[in-house]
């Protein structure tokens, strides 16, 4: 049987906020069964909370925001991601700021302190949402698409025309049956482009960006003074928001995922299409390790 896991322990960290530019605490707490990831605005009298959950999110330029009674938590995906690849069902995420922290602008420090905190097993079975038909979803020469795969794995492209990103790779496919998710994606860093700045902090975003958490470029090169992380940096970063903004749907997913210049609209706009058609999924449970999919195996077995 393949059962659902929490938090061995609570862990909190500090950072600030990508785009509001905040200091916020986060505080991660195990949760029963069943409660699935629910973010609670610790701030706020009463304590408002707001389930990850794709009907949840309101707004989604630069990110995706779970909105509820006016109150936001913005910056979701990052750390859904990283939950997502830890195998992570039911969590307790509470935050004194509106903004998940932003640390070094890739899931690789949430991925840690998950590990620090531990997993869990509980007492009810893993439930997944497996695809029976595929699904897509596209605005112009975007789209994104789900298909029916006993797994999960992600194939993304990306479309830039820039010198240092035309010299890394445009395009990335990752089956998480081959490969740990922390190895593969989980360190890949937000980034963005030097011109772009004063246009996103008119509105209110990109208030806290910096070389410490983001990839920065200028007309011609990386910014950073250590450079990529990996050569196609970019397009895996764009793999890990994915991983996140699909997790939003509520449980792991059984699916192969495919997307061309996709960002957190088409995304979320992909699951709400899953869930609106009751014929393109089930919900199913493994009683046998043997007919389990060995993309969640490969988590618990690293365990």
């Amino acid at each position: 049987m393949l059962y659902q896991h929490t938090l061995r322990q609570s862990v909190s960290t500090v950072g600030i906020g990508l785009h509001a530019g905040l200091p916020v605490r986060l505080q991660l707490h195990p949760a029963p069964v069943n409660t699935g990831i629910l973010f609670r605005r610790v701030d706020q009298t009463p304590v408002i909370s707001l389930p990850a959950a794709a009907h949840g999110v309101g707004d989604t330029r630069m990110a995706s925001v779970l909105e509820k009674e006016g109150v936001r938590v913005s910056t979701v995906e990052h750390l859904m991601s990283a939950l997502a690849g830890f195998n992570i069902d039911n969590l307790y995420v509470d935050l004194d700021a509106e903004e998940v922290p932003i640390m070094d602008g890739s899931a690789g420090s949430f991925f840690y302190l998950l590990q620090q905190a531990g997993r869990v097993e509980q007492t009810a079975p893993r439930q997944f949402i497996r695809l029976l038909k595929s699904v897509e979803v596209r605005e112009g020469d975007k789209w994104a698409r789900l298909d029916p795969h006993h797994g999960f794995k992600l194939r993304f492209s990306i479309d830039f025309n820039h010198p240092a990103i035309d010299r890394s790779g445009q395009e990335y496919t990752v089956d998480f049956a081959d490969v740990p998710y922390i190895d593969a994606i989980g360190r890949a860093r937000t980034f963005g482009f030097v011109k772009d700045v004063d246009t996103l902090r008119a509105v209110g975003l990109a208030r806290g960006g910096s070389l410490e958490n983001a990839i920065v470029m200028d007309e011609f090169r990386v910014l950073n003074a250590d450079g990529l992380r990996d050569a196609d940096e970019f397009v895996k970063h764009k793999i890990l928001d994915a991983i996140g903004d699909l997790y939003l749907i509520g449980k792991p997913l059984l699916a192969s995922y495919s997307a061309h210049k996709s960002g957190h609209a088409l995304n979320n706009q992909l699951i709400r299409a899953v869930l609106a058609d009751s014929n393109a999924y089930d919900i199913v449970t493994f009683t046998q390790r043997k007919t389990a999919p060995p993309a969640y195996l490969r988590v618990l077995d690293a365990a």
